[in-house]
């Protein structure tokens, strides 16, 4: 087959080029720390849009820093009981979208919740308050202050803040929650799952945010990843703070929380993807240590994947 990247025998034992920092684990238990100080203050508002088979609201909670977070929430109204719940992750920069993409979950009797990311195209607020360069890119964001303050890290934590917080909704079923995402929903899947080990089912699409080092190395630091190069040249422009930059990514690289995954999991990976090369997607499942499963599809690229979102939906129906 054509190749972009590495053969897929090497690709099924490749585990990353990204750093791991040596306090990541300290890293993260101190974030989820912070996280659960937050008072969520959850606010439901009836949405204009309607249905007759289910109630759509906007629901707001308070994450760390103080930014008030949104997520379009979609619940069945013909239900007793309680039921499982579906939480979606969307891509980079965009938001989360229309409320008819979440109604499918909702004719399965499942709540649905698709959430804006802080600062990107949706409702969700950006508090800021960063050192160094926010001119373009989330991922480095705040690299040049304490890692504490990179933004992914309170993008990751409001992931897991809206799991918990669905999890407690009286209608829902806190052992039958799934997520799933493409691109940047895919690797906002993988962080929620990993930081709230709950998650029953994981169904990631092409994740991002994944072995940065190996995007670079690869001259791939372009589209999604060409913040990585801009740093780079306006801010190191020899490379003298290489390994402190990429060590430091590495706090907010999925690969790392990977092993940290309690649910199922369902991949699938374009192999001609130059967006989310291939090899950083297979160097975060080759560190899943849960039951997983992948789906490849050979010629396609970091695009649509015919039938991939029956098999998510089938994949997640039996929760």
């Amino acid at each position: 087959m054509p190749l972009i990247d590495m053969p897929l025998t090497e690709l099924k034992e490749y585990m990353g080029r990204n750093p791991k920092p040596d306090d990541f684990t300290e890293y993260w238990d101190r974030a989820l720390q912070e996280m659960r100080k937050v008072n969520p203050n959850v606010e439901l508002i009836p949405s204009d849009f309607q249905t007759t088979y289910a109630e759509c609201f906007h629901l707001y909670f308070t994450g760390v820093r103080g930014a008030r977070i949104h997520a379009k929430y979609v619940r069945p109204r013909h239900t007793s009981g309680t039921h499982p719940a579906v939480i979606h992750f969307h891509g980079y920069t965009m938001n989360a979208g229309e409320w008819t993409g979440l109604l499918h979950y909702a004719a399965l009797g499942y709540s649905v919740l698709a959430m804006d990311v802080r600062g990107q195209g949706g409702l969700s607020e950006d508090t800021g308050g960063v050192k160094g360069n926010t001119h373009s890119g989330h991922i480095i964001r705040g690299l040049d202050d304490n890692a504490d303050q990179l933004l992914f890290r309170h993008v990751f934590l409001d992931t897991a803040q809206l799991a918990n917080i669905v999890m407690n909704l009286p209608e829902v079923d806190e052992e039958r929650v799934a997520v799933t995402g493409w691109s940047q929903g895919g690797a906002l899947a993988i962080a929620c799952a990993a930081l709230e080990p709950k998650i029953k089912k994981v169904a990631p699409v092409y994740p991002f945010l994944s072995d940065y080092q190996r995007v670079w190395e690869m001259d791939l630091a372009e589209k999604a990843y060409d913040e990585l190069q801009t740093y780079f040249r306006r801010f190191d422009p020899q490379h003298r703070r290489e390994a402190e930059i990429f060590t430091k990514l590495g706090y907010i690289d999925i690969q790392h929380l990977a092993p940290l995954v309690k649910g199922e999991v369902l991949l699938a990976v374009g192999l001609m993807d130059t967006v989310c090369p291939p090899s950083t997607q297979f160097a975060m499942y080759n560190k899943l240590t849960t039951t997983k499963s992948i789906e490849l599809y050979p010629d396609f690229a970091h695009e649509d994947l015919p039938g991939h979102r029956d098999r998510i939906f089938q994949f997640l129906s039996d929760l």
